[in-house]
């Protein structure tokens, strides 16, 4: 089976990945530069040690949002009434 031409993407043998902790490295693919925000060298499965990862303060917000959820006071559920249909 022929590939179509003209219609695959350019393939780069030499991309560049860039990872939010600083460390560099190439790989094959598609884009010629890439942005990660973790990679093997800083991930905690490869390293062995615990790193907490929070975009945009996400661990803040559901503290903040559990600490308030505490603090408001317990809203009691209303018990419905079945009427009286008539017969």
């Amino acid at each position: 089976m022929n590939m179509k031409k003209d219609i695959h993407p350019k393939f780069n043998e030499k991309a560049k990945v860039k990872c939010a902790c600083g460390a560099v490295f190439e790989i094959g693919s598609t884009n010629p530069e890439l942005h990660v925000d973790i990679c093997s060298k800083c991930h905690p499965f490869f390293t062995g040690k615990e790193k907490l990862i929070d975009t945009a303060g996400k661990v803040e917000k559901f503290k903040a949002k559990r600490a308030k959820a505490a603090a408001a006071p317990k809203k009691t559920k209303k018990v419905r009434v079945a009427k009286n249909k008539k017969k």
